[in-house]
């Protein structure tokens, strides 16, 4: 069973910097850098990271570096306006298999950085992707539909009790969700999770705000899993607009958006009086990213669900015989099967 773990670094007595990871060795495609997932957040206090003898150090006032080797980064959210870093450290981070996030004041996601030579025989793998046909394409993205509906109504029946109908819709689907049931699906699903006041919009802060934030980290999750699997994130299946570089990766993150939409849920339903992007809500978000869910009957972090999609993808591409590989369910200690999220620490200056 891989294992997940997480640290908050403490860099003041209220104010606290994210340093939060999770490590597995999960399956990889051949030619493609061997993955070790943590996640590193910089959003509170300035920073200055360099690259020594193959390590990620980070620098702070007032308290010792600590180093990460830089083969364990798969992802750095840089949400701190006073942070530094320097060419080496993007050209090390990139050549590991690592994204690069950079965020804009108000610490949303604004944009990210992947590596171009994600696997040796990417130019082949891109010529089948520009060549899948339509009707394929619709299939695959019929199925990524019902993969998100199925996620959606087990979120629901799992925090309320009642699908509210949704898993009767995913027979519904058709081939290129002609009938648009995912649009269907989301009016009563996010009634259901936030309530009937609740209006879902990329624009907005608050709930709306701390999702938009899960989301942008979750894209730059699957991003880099679609370039590890020599695969290109502008070609999608059915997203398809000219100015959106990460179609692809806007098609397969789809089934996964419950695993934010859960954390998010929990941090209304507890009370907490600042559920937004710029609170402590964060965290949560992003260990949400960091839990395991049910992966073909198997306890899978989402790092690795995410790969296992991307890598069946370019199966289905080269004309291997089997479909996606979709999340199933949430996996949670709670219910005495596994662990969903991370455990968390508290070590003053050492991450």
């Amino acid at each position: 069973m891989l294992t997940a773990q997480a640290r908050t670094v403490e860099i003041a007595p209220v104010i606290s910097e994210n340093a939060i990871w999770t490590k597995t060795n999960g399956d990889h495609a051949a030619g493609a850098v061997r993955m070790r997932n943590r996640i590193l957040e910089f959003s509170h206090a300035a920073v200055r990271l360099s690259i020594r003898y193959g390590q990620l150090v980070i620098h702070r006032s007032e308290i010792p570096d600590s180093t990460i080797p830089m083969s364990d980064v798969a992802v750095i959210i840089a949400a701190q306006p006073r942070m530094s870093y320097s060419q080496a450290v993007l050209g090390s981070l990139l050549e590991n298999g690592g994204v690069f996030v950079v965020c804009s004041p108000q610490r949303m996601p604004v944009g990210m950085l992947l590596p171009l030579g994600g696997n040796g025989t990417q130019s082949a793998y891109f010529r089948q992707q520009v060549n899948l046909s339509l009707p394929r394409q619709k299939q695959l993205w019929k199925s990524v539909v019902q993969a998100k509906i199925a996620m959606q109504a087990m979120l629901l029946v799992k925090e309320t009790g009642t699908d509210f109908g949704l898993t009767r819709l995913i027979s519904t689907v058709r081939s290129g969700d002609s009938s648009n049931v995912e649009a269907t699906a989301a009016v009563r699903y996010w009634k259901s999770l936030f309530g009937d006041e609740f209006r879902r919009d990329r624009g907005s802060e608050g709930v709306n705000g701390l999702l938009n934030y899960g989301y942008a980290v979750l894209r730059a999750m699957v991003a880099r899993a679609i370039c590890a699997a020599g695969l290109h994130p502008t070609l999608g299946i059915h997203h398809c607009n000219q100015y959106n570089a990460w179609c692809l990766a806007d098609d397969l993150m789809e089934p996964y958006r419950p695993v934010v939409d859960r954390a998010v849920m929990q941090l209304v339903r507890a009370g907490d009086e600042q559920v937004d992007v710029s609170g402590p809500g964060r965290q949560q978000v992003l260990q949400a990213l960091l839990g395991r869910v049910d992966v073909a009957d198997q306890s899978w972090t989402v790092f690795d669900g995410v790969q296992r999609l991307a890598q069946s993808l370019r199966g289905v591409i080269c004309g291997h015989p089997g479909e996606l590989i979709f999340p199933e369910g949430f996996v949670d200690e709670r219910d005495g099967t596994a662990d969903f999220g991370v455990q968390c620490h508290v070590a003053d200056g050492d991450v």
